[in-house]
């Protein structure tokens, strides 16, 4: 189990952005800054996995936060293990 903070924004009403889409904008943006995991950013968000992967499509973030030396890692490990 993990604590949890609780955020209050003050929005300006011409924004027109209510408390559903403030907690997908940050959960997006946690998530692609590889600060929250895609579990974790779609329970923040209010959605399955699945549901939120398609958001994050929407919102032009990839379902992939690799950093180079990352996905070169991953790479080397795929090919050494290449059936």
């Amino acid at each position: 189990m993990y604590c949890v903070k609780t955020l209050t924004l003050n929005i300006p009403d011409h924004l027109d952005v209510d408390n559903r889409e403030a907690a997908v904008i940050l959960a997006t943006q946690l998530y692609e800054r590889g600060m929250l995991s895609l579990g974790l950013a779609a329970e923040l968000a209010g959605y399955s996995k699945p549901a939120f992967m398609e958001l994050l499509v929407r919102y032009n973030v990839s379902l992939f936060n690799y950093d180079a030396p990352e996905l070169v890692n991953d790479i080397r490990n795929a090919s050494k293990h290449h059936l």
